[in-house]
């Protein structure tokens, strides 16, 4: 007897190391931007301001990579293996998201940022919403930390609720559109999320939209999710490497760069902040991206940062945030400065990364194998 797994349909093809190295660059930069929210009063006198648009970015990634591994195999799987597969590759790290936001939410005295204390039954029920990651509506007592985020306990899980909603748009309607279709769809969403930016429908002038319900939050953030996903499958489809060096250390530094910028303007023309938002998600990340699979890494030093950078960058950006609410809760409650601070903000930083590397292999990779083996694997004569 032998044993077939439809996990590995998606396991056989080679893969982009590049990519794998670029997302965990962008999971760096994010850490930064969400340090530099301690220290803001509003999007617009934040450092590292544009760190935000690291999750179109990931949406890309996420659309070319699932388009590369998964549009030529649906005669061999089922949209329940499609499912299986990723809920497997992508769940576990909720969980442990989670169970670390109950953690430091408690550890934090279990209150509001405005100090209302908040009961054990409804952290209970908000733990139970992330698990399943239903939102918390604003304003209702699972939203425990009171200031409208759709998922309190570890607010970047906002992302991962549109992950999935992307995941699910591809299974049932996105892979079925014809190369035109889905064209006609890039741009038509290109050019909502272009309006939406340019007309400050998030009152900052920027992207930064998706993680609460309120006001123009939901919108905003399908049209992230639908246009950089759709984009990242376009690309799958049409790609054709072309001959470029160093491409790792071209898009990576173009990251840094892009997600670094401080706001444009200084908020009276909201469009300014806008534009370079646009500009950046329409036109620059996808060729940063097509730049980033056309070149193989070439040396051993780059190859096992790239797989490093890769293998972190899910468990990073899904751990780092609950101990970000400790810090913000030390710098509001004590009004500290960055110079005062920033030996804490680096052992968070590095901190971090240890948490992600250990989650990754102590937790991660045993549970996503276990489950594998148990739903993934047939047997086949």
């Amino acid at each position: 007897m032998s044993k077939i797994s439809s996990a590995t349909y998606a396991d056989s093809k080679p893969h982009y190391e590049i990519l794998n190295g670029l997302r965990g660059v962008a999971a760096l930069m994010v850490i930064w931007y969400h340090v530099f929210e301690a220290f803001a009063t509003s999007p617009i006198d934040q450092r590292f301001n544009h760190g935000y648009l690291a999750v179109d970015f990931f949406f890309i990634l996420s659309g070319f990579v699932i388009g590369y591994a998964y549009d030529d195999r649906w005669n061999r799987m089922t949209k329940k293996d499609f499912f299986k597969r990723r809920l497997i590759r992508l769940h576990p790290m909720i969980v442990m998201g989670t169970v670390l936001g109950v953690i430091t939410f408690l550890i934090q005295g279990s209150e509001q940022w405005n100090g209302t204390k908040v009961s054990i039954s409804m952290v209970i029920l908000a733990m139970i919403l992330h698990l399943f990651l239903i939102p918390a509506a604003p304003g209702t007592g699972a939203e425990v930390r009171g200031n409208g985020e759709m998922y309190p306990l570890n607010g970047p899980a906002w992302s991962l609720f549109f992950e999935y909603i992307g995941n699910i748009l591809y299974a049932l309607i996105l892979r079925k559109l014809s190369t035109k279709v889905l064209t006609v769809l890039v741009v038509l969403s290109g050019m909502g999320l272009a309006s939406f930016a340019l007309f400050n429908l998030s009152g900052f002038g920027h992207l930064g939209v998706g993680w609460s319900m309120l006001d123009y939050n939901l919108p905003g953030g399908f049209l992230r999710l639908l246009f950089a996903f759709s984009i990242g499958l376009l690309m799958s489809r049409n790609f054709k490497p072309i001959k470029i060096k160093g491409a790792f250390w071209i898009s990576g530094l173009a990251i840094v760069v892009l997600l670094s910028i401080p706001y444009i303007g200084n908020g009276e023309s909201p469009w300014m902040n806008g534009l370079y938002d646009a500009v950046c998600t329409i036109v620059i990340f996808p060729i940063l991206v097509y730049i980033g699979a056309s070149d193989r890494t070439t040396n051993k030093t780059t190859t096992k940062m790239c797989r490093f950078l890769g293998d972190i960058s899910y468990p990073l950006y899904m751990v780092h945030y609950p101990f970000m609410y400790l810090f913000y809760s030390w710098i509001w409650k004590n009004g500290l400065t960055f110079a005062q601070t920033w030996p804490v903000a680096f052992v968070l930083f590095f901190g971090n990364i240890v948490l992600a590397y250990l989650c990754l292999k102590l937790y991660d990779e045993p549970v996503r194998k276990h489950l594998t083996k148990r739903f993934l694997l047939v047997k086949k004569s």
